[in-house]
């Protein structure tokens, strides 16, 4: 289940919303979504070599990168609908990613393109897409992606009056009534992570486990951190993010896109797999996501 489209039709009232609306770094080998039938995998990436330098790279423009993203780019991923700011989780990603290519800051041209036309088949006028793409076998015939820039969390979520509305570890969730969309790896994550001692509640949908959130059936609601931002900045007027659980099973992923067959894909993957290695990723996160979005790490 592709979190991008769950999450992309967001209200504009929600999506202005600083905080609620605004997800570790580690090697992969292998790349799946987040439900079953997802089973992606990135396009390979070898080491970097003079190639990748910024005067070799066959951009769109010579001794510029142009990055495209969506129209409007939400919270917390761009800050304020201002990329070139290079606030934002993924503004943040895109720049970091330039800056290992050689590009400075005033060499990237950033340019607006919906999420269906950048995943359709066809040439790009643009370097590459930063905009929540999550890596699937069947994108990957009609696109490139890099290695992934960021895993897919799993998250609870719970009303502010909930008992578990400040726990800081998941040890403080084991007594709590939790639920989670049938088959998912959210449900995955409650009942092999979590391990509560009140049977866990399975639903068909998420809406369904929300509504039983709001009833007070359950304490709290695991779903993915993408998600987990809609649901409490759109849907909940008292709902909280508590926090991310440790990573479990096999993640969705996002990746940067790029026209099918780029001369890029290579550099662009080398990139993102040394500030993966570098921690870089890992501090982005912590910084957009966990500190300034809200959404802390469970211990």
């Amino acid at each position: 289940m592709d979190v991008r489209r769950r999450v992309s039709k967001l209200s504009t009232m929600s999506r202005r919303t600083p905080l609620a609306v605004a997800v570790a770094a580690a090697l992969i080998t292998t790349l799946a979504a987040c439900a079953p039938e997802e089973t992606p995998e990135a396009t390979p990436s070898g080491s970097a070599a003079a190639s990748c330098t910024k005067d070799s790279l066959r951009t769109e423009t010579a001794g510029k990168l142009t990055v495209a993203t969506d129209d409007p780019a939400y919270e917390p991923w761009v800050v304020g609908n201002k990329p070139e700011s290079g606030e934002g989780f993924e503004a943040a990603v895109a720049y970091a990613v330039a800056e290992k290519l050689g590009f400075a800051k005033s060499d990237v041209a950033w340019t607006r393109v919906t999420f269906n036309n950048a995943i359709a088949p066809g040439p790009k006028a643009f370097d590459f897409d930063v905009n929540q793409f999550s890596i699937t076998p069947e994108r990957q015939q009609a696109v490139d992606f890099s290695s992934p820039y960021y895993l897919v969390r799993q998250t609870v979520i719970a009303l502010k009056s909930s008992k578990i509305a400040n726990a800081k570890s998941v040890a403080e969730l084991k007594s709590a009534k939790l639920g989670a969309q049938v088959g998912t790896t959210s449900f995955q994550a409650v009942s092999e992570l979590i391990k509560p001692t009140n049977q866990p509640q399975v639903y068909n949908s998420n809406d369904d486990a929300k509504k039983a959130l709001e009833n007070g059936q359950i304490d709290g609601l695991v779903v993915d951190l993408p998600t987990a931002f809609y649901i409490t900045g759109a849907e909940l007027t008292d709902g909280k993010i508590v926090g991310q659980l440790p990573q479990v099973g096999t993640p969705e992923t996002f990746g940067l896109l790029l026209d099918k067959g780029s001369p890029l894909t290579r550099c662009v993957s080398d990139a993102v797999d040394e500030l993966r290695s570098g921690g870089q990723l890992a501090e982005l996160e912590k910084k957009w996501l966990a500190d300034t979005a809200g959404a802390p790490e469970l211990s």
